[in-house]
């Protein structure tokens, strides 16, 4: 029997490179991406190169609690049993914005909404044996210092600063549930899949034209997939839960995420802003 893989973020970029190598390793593939076309689009592609596998396209916005909660029904409704859940959809924003729920939109991507999907996909992920979790994060977070008063309403906005928060935060939930799925059968980690060369964190003007040239010296989305779905498929990483790894290397947690005040704070308030608790 094939295992059932969830990828957010998979239209594109590295999202779409982790369901092409998951399908290699015969899995069933459900990406989730919120371009319609783009998806239907990609969900051709990847099924004409696999026509003996099962890839399907799922419309999802995580761009707002109650969106992302409906995305996470929606899930159950294609898959009772989910072995594998990679969170992988991210962006950098470079101008403050926020959505209906008060809440800045990196802090609703970056973080939230990948905790949100756990908790509410936990009963179908724990019906798989040896089921995992990875979060795909940035080598940046250890430069993040976040405040449950201001990071999640972007009160402390910056153009580079808050996707290194966003991504802190992330891995505080990382290690939160972490703590939480010790032993039960299911694991969660996270890791920076390398530099890669994607349309995260453009920036206009002189800037932007900078960027652009050195990303052209910059690795590849397919190559960025590697780490990932050695991550979710590896045998010798089977048990293996809340670690941090740059790309295959395992790295100590550095920085503010080794402040288990603001792991606390920034997991009450997280599941506060969700409507949520954890039992």
């Amino acid at each position: 029997m094939k295992k059932q893989a969830i990828v957010t973020g998979g239209t594109r970029g590295i999202g779409k490179e982790i369901c092409r190598q998951l399908l290699t390793q015969n899995f069933e593939v459900i990406f989730i991406g919120r371009d319609k076309a783009t998806g239907a689009a990609v969900q051709e592609e990847l099924q004409t190169s696999f026509p003996d596998s099962s890839v399907n396209y799922l419309y999802g916005d995580l761009g707002t609690i109650a969106s992302c909660k409906k995305l996470a029904t929606d899930i159950q409704g294609q898959a009772d049993t989910i072995d594998l859940l990679i969170n992988n959809a991210g962006i950098w924003p470079t101008e403050l914005s926020t959505n209906s729920d008060g809440l800045e939109m990196a802090f609703m991507v970056n973080h939230l909404a990948p905790l949100i999907l756990t908790k509410e996909l936990l009963p179908n992920i724990q019906k798989a044996e040896n089921s995992r979790i990875v979060n795909v994060n940035a080598g940046l977070y250890p430069k993040g210092k976040v405040s449950t008063e201001a990071t999640p309403y972007g009160k402390d906005f910056h153009k580079i600063k808050t996707y290194c928060n966003t991504k802190l935060c992330n891995i505080l939930a990382t290690l939160e549930i972490a703590d939480k799925l010790e032993g039960s059968g299911t694991t969660i980690n996270a890791l920076h899949p390398g530099v890669i060369k994607t349309g995260l964190g453009d920036f206009g003007g002189f800037m932007g034209l900078l960027l652009n040239f050195v990303k052209n010296f910059w690795k590849s989305p397919e190559q960025g997939a590697v780490a990932p779905v050695w991550l979710a498929t590896a045998p010798e990483l089977e048990g293996v839960n809340g670690k941090y790894y740059n790309e295959k290397k395992e790295e100590e947690i550095t920085g503010q995420a080794t402040e288990a005040g603001i792991r606390k704070d920034m997991w009450n308030k997280s599941l506060e802003l969700a409507g949520m608790s954890w039992n």
